[in-house]
């Protein structure tokens, strides 16, 4: 029986975790009151203005429910605006404040020293094979 160590999908899994866990912990360092999660929700509301709720819970990997609370958070942190939409009241507008857009720029130079960090040491061909290889495995489970 193989080991968990020398499976594919456990170390990619493992690698995204203590990634996550890295850059939320230099978060912490450098003072941003900011999770993971919602600076995801926020870089996906500005990358897709006028996204529905449940397309954007798909976009970060998350539950509907995960995403209302994260809405909640940054609505209350005052980094986006919730509006009912007049045409169809079932649904949200969400749109990105200046405060959220600032939050963004100033941890964006955070964001990359950390993906620096992580790939010290691997060059630029095996990070774009790597790319790649995750591209088809999608594509191969959808």
């Amino acid at each position: 029986m193989e080991k968990l160590n020398d499976i594919l999908f456990y170390n990619m899994d493992k690698a995204i975790r203590t990634y996550r866990n890295y850059a939320q912990k230099r978060l912490r360092e450098h003072g941003y009151k900011i999770t993971i999660d919602q600076w995801l929700i926020i870089r996906a509301i500005l990358e897709n203005p006028g996204i529905m709720q449940q397309e954007l819970a798909e976009n970060v990997f998350k539950d509907n429910a995960s995403v209302t609370r994260i809405i909640g958070i940054l609505v209350q942190s005052g980094y986006l605006e919730r509006e009912i939409n007049p045409d169809d009241r079932r649904k949200t507008l969400l749109e990105v404040t200046a405060a959220g857009k600032s939050i963004i720029q100033k941890v964006q130079d955070l964001v990359l020293e950390n993906r620096k960090t992580a790939l010290t040491g691997i060059n630029q061909s095996d990070v774009q094979s790597t790319n790649d290889v995750l591209k088809t495995i999608i594509t191969n489970c959808k």
